[in-house]
């Protein structure tokens, strides 16, 4: 796995979907700068809540403090994930965005705390693991492709590989 120098500055007005397709590819077209003719693939994922007419983003907490605030302000709420893939060979692009939205049941403060001291996850965004005990704190998950919230679209990349002629 290759870290891409890519600008992950927000741009004014861009939609979570519109994001995270522009910076999937993105990865994806700096990484085969350094590879040609390889294969590459890029990804993305963002985290977004709609808090009344407004849709804000959901970043890495970094920290208990935000980790804390960041759930609270999802509990009873959903929220929605758009993780783009793409792949690069050559002059081909191949991309996709997949939707997963996460219910969040209500939580009570303990509660929130309970999870942070079990299972700090302050490095992903809004602030928890689903594949671990994050999803103690759904009460439901809507999506195509299970493995698009952990942050990669498998069913599609598969597909997307054999597409390009790749064993898969």
């Amino acid at each position: 796995m290759i870290a891409p120098e890519v600008d992950e500055a927000e741009l004014p007005g861009e939609a979570p979907a519109t994001r995270a397709a522009r910076l999937s590819l993105a990865k994806a077209h700096a990484v085969a700068a350094m590879h040609p003719g390889q294969i590459v693939i890029g990804s993305d994922q963002v985290a977004s809540l709609r808090i009344g007419p407004a849709i804000a983003l959901l970043h890495k907490p970094g920290d208990q403090m935000h980790t804390h605030t960041q759930l609270a302000e999802m509990a009873g709420r959903t929220v929605r994930f758009d993780t783009g893939v793409a792949l690069v060979l050559g002059d081909i692009e191949l991309t996709h965005v997949d939707l997963t939205a996460v219910q969040f049941r209500e939580l009570t403060h303990i509660e929130i705390g309970r999870y942070i001291d079990r299972e700090p996850a302050f490095d992903c965004a809004g602030g928890f693991k689903c594949e671990g005990l994050g999803v103690t704190l759904f009460e439901s998950i809507e999506t195509r492709d299970p493995t698009a919230l952990v942050g990669l679209p498998l069913i599609w990349l598969c597909g997307a590989l054999r597409q390009l002629g790749a064993p898969v």
